[in-house]
């Protein structure tokens, strides 16, 4: 999508005893291609290099859904389809040698690809092997890079570099990051591209006043430093497009536009190639000004520009002759390409400036910053995530259980794949493109339940031939946010086997939806655990569409289930009685407070929680909701923008609302929780928990459907208010992995000027935002269940965005007021915050981590429900515990990819989770022995690739940039070499924040 639019168009190579094939990452018959840097166009050394892009921007869902854009239909929203596009780009460039054009979604390209007969298909083949045909990005969709979790990211990627390098082999092999549209930047993204062995990165979109500043002080390319604790291998050479992606003002050669075409007949009346040429020259040399070498780049395309490519290859064509045959001319002009561009730059031998931070917030001008999309549709955001989790689940229990890749598990990866694009988590698409996004996704989460159940059926029976193998069924709850499963609902004995994705044993509590009010729960020792009986909140119990018999939640704690692995409980609803059980709910309503022995926590008379800390650091908190009236305009200018699904701009006149307290307070206590359920008032409630042994406070809560009988379209966020002194500064993650630290009311690169205060120092919050009090060494953070916008406007204060309900259209493209609606009535979004108060030590980190983990890969909860079959029964039959992992990985070190590969080859990523400055105890480096890993097969050989796992890393050679020496002075941190070095054989060393990617051949063995 893009505003300008038209109205009317809406793995260090590890040596053992035996080395894989290079066919693991690479096809066969890769003789010598004349692809590459080889294949670019020669530059003139003395003249102003004018690399013309020949592209297509094709959102994978936004206006339309992705099938809709793909064969397109619904042309009365917008006038688009991606398989006439590839079709005539291919047709085009087959006609002229010189001409190149880029494709980018790879979720398309293999859309058209399938349907292709072998001749169009060997057609396709020449020009990537040419180089005229090049892949550029090629992640299975074009990210988001603020509200996507670095999972997902390097998800969606290794997969579509999979399919392009099975099908296209080495030429077909994206070397360069081309994210055009998204909404800001993020520098974990130049990160991970850097360690994918991408050779630099463009895009498109920057605050106004940053790139006003840049071209101005020609530094609109530069050194991304992706990662202090990586050093150099994360850096990335970046290049901001001068105007975003689209053609010079007078030259979109498309269908969709109504520039005049190039007429060179002098005999025309409308002849018009000198002034055309003229005109161009005057952009390409204002643009030149700008940048520091004698290339510039001229992107001619749009979004799903190209569906007859003739129209712009013809005028192309004259445009580069008539450039290139004027008398005298200083200029060149040829068809390029993002990457031949940047090594025609790279040539040069210019040092360059660098960066350290990222480029959020993005703001388009004064009075519009994009950093409402940071929240918009909430549950689209948990829904994703919890796909991300379903599928790690699913691709290690195919592992575990020697599973073949297959066509379900492909498909779950697409989706999840579909789902990182910008316009698709991040909630800018049209309402019944969102509702397809959930279509694709639930029915890839229903692939994954057969792939799941399938593998279980091989992992849980003793006997491998058991009769009754094929008639287990296990069950997901995907329901269970709002307290609803039929499976525990409806069955009065069941089994729940709970699988553990994290490298490290688990110990959680587990909530259930039940209709008894008395349990027992039996482990796989025999042993009978404490249970707590726990009322379900009236608001929960209310949430529009919640179909459930549920009164209660039936709590347990279950201790250590194993790392990749699982463990099985029995359950049993007693005998009910007139008398009470001793699990009972409990209400206690003569006291006031709750908290265990770490807390006070109560409600002060305007609603708000009061929290007191017991521990050894004193610390008084509240925690209270309130909400922006979003200000409406009529989008004409600058000042009158609206807040909509992209942008955020409360009514600063109106200034914060408080709601009024007109609600019900209970509280609940048992051995395992105690908890505080809080009615703010119709659409406003929360439950807060502290459970035994534990330190965190869980605030759950509920939003919506969000009042607009008053007209006024409103923002709902939540304060957490400490006397900490956090002397203007906070912190909050680059898509789930390393902290990055903000300054309210300032940037790192440019002398910020400030017309939304509030919008204008929201950042996107990933997983966690935190801010701390130096002097008196305490810190406070928040951890999330999703993507949300956040920021610490007053020192002290952390605020988290939950849910937003507007009523007027920003006017970015979408064309639909973020007004979402569910079971006729407003949207409701329930959620969760765990926050941690304490003192910045080892242990207080340590936590922090492990809660990440567990808020991005929880337990998947299995459900086996029972007849006539005793504990005793089932023991006798079914292993209830089982570990993947032969040894306890350290509490730094984290399993991050475990999937089915290639021919019986598996995906192996080991990560390291901490930072290089964050912790004396746990930012060392860890060496883990691979074949002594896994309990579940034998590892044979290890070979390792770039991160995205589509090129051996011995064979990774990256451009090399030189910094600007300025830049280099004060850089103290450690410096990874771009390819590291093995231990013995098979021990692998991970330094701080590393992410190292192995083809891992393998014998199975009993799990």
């Amino acid at each position: 999508m893009l505003s300008m639019i038209s109205d009317l168009f809406l793995l260090l190579f590890v040596v053992n005893r035996l080395i894989p094939t290079e066919t693991a990452v690479l096809p066969n018959n890769q003789e010598k291609k004349t692809c590459g840097y080889e294949s670019c166009a020669k530059v003139d050394p003395t003249k102003l290099n004018i690399h013309i892009v020949a592209h297509s921007h094709d959102d994978v869902g936004w206006l339309k859904t992705v099938d809709q854009y793909y064969f397109g239909h619904r042309n009365d929203i917008q006038i688009a389809g991606v398989q006439y596009i590839i079709n005539s780009a291919v047709k085009s460039l087959q006609e002229n040698p010189e001409r190149r054009f880029i494709y980018v979604e790879t979720a398309f390209l293999w859309k058209w690809w399938l349907r292709q007969d072998e001749k169009e298909k060997a057609a396709v083949r020449s020009l990537i092997d040419e180089g005229r045909l090049e892949i550029i990005g090629g992640g299975w969709s074009m990210n988001d890079e603020a509200v996507t979790h670095y999972h997902s990211i390097i998800d969606q990627f290794t997969w579509g570099f999979r399919r392009l390098n099975d099908t296209f082999g080495k030429c077909g092999r994206p070397k360069i990051g081309w994210q055009i549209d998204p909404f800001g930047h993020s520098r974990e993204q130049a990160s991970m591209f850097a360690q994918m062995g991408f050779d630099g990165l463009l895009f498109g979109r920057l605050d106004y006043q940053d790139k006003s500043q840049r071209m101005k002080t020609q530094t609109p390319e530069l050194i991304w430093k992706g990662s202090p604790s990586l050093g150099e291998s994360s850096n990335l050479f970046t290049t901001v497009l001068y105007n975003i992606y689209v053609p010079p003002s007078g030259f979109c050669f498309d269908i969709l536009c109504s520039d005049e075409p190039l007429i060179d007949d002098t005999e025309v009346p409308d002849y018009n190639i000198d002034r055309k040429v003229e005109q161009f020259l005057e952009f390409v040399n204002n643009q030149a000004k700008a940048y520091r070498t004698n290339n510039v780049i001229i992107t001619m395309g749009n979004d799903f520009t190209y569906q007859n490519a003739d129209t712009w290859f013809t005028n192309l064509d004259k445009l580069i002759r008539y450039t290139n045959q004027r008398n005298g001319s200083t200029h060149h002009a040829i068809y390029s390409t993002p990457s031949c561009y940047l090594k025609a730059v790279n040539d040069r031998n210019v040092s360059w400036t660098t960066k350290s931070d990222d480029f959020f917030p993005y703001a388009s001008d004064p009075h519009s910053y994009w950093t409402g999309y940071y929240t918009s549709r909430p549950t689209i955001k948990l829904y994703e995530r919890m796909g991300n989790n379903f599928l790690q689940v699913v691709k290690q229990l195919s592992v575990l259980s020697s599973a073949p890749d297959n066509e379900q598990l492909e498909k779950f990866r697409e989706a999840m794949g579909i789902l990182q694009h910008h316009d698709a988590v991040t909630g800018t698409e049209k309402q019944h493109v969102a509702n397809d996004y959930s279509r694709i996704l639930t029915n890839s989460i229903s692939d994954g339940e057969n792939i799941s159940t399938e593998s279980l059926r091989n992992l849980l029976p003793k006997e491998t031939n058991s009769e009754q193998k094929n008639s287990l069924k296990f069950h997901s709850c995907l329901l269970l946010n709002i307290s609803t499963c039929e499976y525990t609902e409806n069955n009065k004995n069941f089994i729940v086997t709970l699988y553990n994705p994290t490298s490290r044993p688990l110990t959680t509590h587990i909530r259930l939806p039940v209709t008894g009010t008395s349990y027992l729960v039996r482990d796989y020792l025999g042993t009978e655990l404490v249970t707590q009986i726990v009322p379900i909140s009236t608001a929960v119990k209310n949430i529009p569409g919640r179909k459930s018999s549920a009164l209660h939640e039936l709590l347990f704690l279950a201790i250590e289930i194993p790392a990749l692995g699982y463990q099985s409980f029995y359950v049993s609803e007693k005998n009910q009685t007139s008398q009470l059980q001793s699990d009972e709910p409990v209400s206690d309503q003569k006291s006031r407070s709750m908290g265990g022995n770490a807390y006070d926590i109560s409600v002060d008379t305007t609603g708000k929680i009061v929290i007191q800390s017991k521990l050894e650091y004193s610390i008084k908190l509240t925690q209270s909701f309130h909400y922006y009236e979003g200000a409406e305009g009529n989008n004409h200018g600058s000042i009158n923008r609206t807040s909509g699904a992209y942008i955020f701009r409360p009514n600063v006149t109106a200034g914060i609302k408080d709601f009024n307290y007109n609600g019900y307070l209970k509280i609940c206590k048992g051995p395992l929780v105690e908890e505080l359920q809080l009615t703010v008032n119709k659409w406003i409630s929360q439950v807060v928990r502290v459970y035994s042994e534990e330190e965190r406070i869980e605030f759950s809560w509920v939003v919506g459907p969000i009042d607009i009988n008053d007209g006024i379209g409103k923002e709902i966020i939540t304060k957490y208010t400490t006397d900490l002194n956090s002397n203007g500064e906070f912190s909050t993650d680059s898509n789930g992995r390393e902290m990055l630290k903000r300054e309210r009311n300032k940037r790192q690169t440019w002398n910020l000027e400030l017309a939304e205060p509030i919008a204008g120092n929201y950042y996107p919050v990933t997983t966690k935002i935190s801010l701390s009090d130096e002097d008196r060494k305490l810190k406070m953070a928040v951890l999330t269940d999703r993507a949300q916008g956040g920021s610490s406007l007053k020192d002290g204060e952390i605020e988290l965005m939950l849910h937003r309900r507007l009523l007027k259209d920003d006017a970015f493209g979408v064309g639909e007021a973020l007004n979402e609606t569910a079971y006729g009535t407003g949207l409701v979004a329930k959620g969760e915050h765990s926050l941690f108060i304490g003192n910045q030590s080892s242990a207080f980190l340590l936590r922090e981590k492990n809660e990440a983990l567990r808020l991005a890969l929880r337990p998947w909860i299995f459900i086996t429900p029972l007849e006539n079959t005793s504990y005793d029964d089932w023991k006798k039959t079914y292993k209830m515990q089982s570990s993947g992992v032969a040894k306890t990985l350290p509490p730094n070190i984290h399993i991050l990819t475990l999937e089915p590969w290639k021919d019986g080859s598996i995906l192996l990523r080991l990560e390291h989770l901490f930072e290089s400055d964050e912790s004396v105890e746990f930012s060392k480096p860890v060496t883990i022995n691979i074949q002594e890993l896994f309990s579940a097969f034998t590892v044979t050989s290890v070979h390792e690739t770039t991160l995205g796992g589509n090129q051996w890393l011995k064979d990774n050679e990256r451009l090399r940039w030189v910094a600007d020496k300025a830049d280099i002075v004060g850089n103290n941190h450690t410096v990874l070499p771009i390819t590291s070095e093995s231990v013995n054989g098979m021990d692998i060393l991970l330094m701080p924040m590393q992410i190292r990617t192995f083809i891992v051949n393998k014998v199975q063995k009993p799990f």
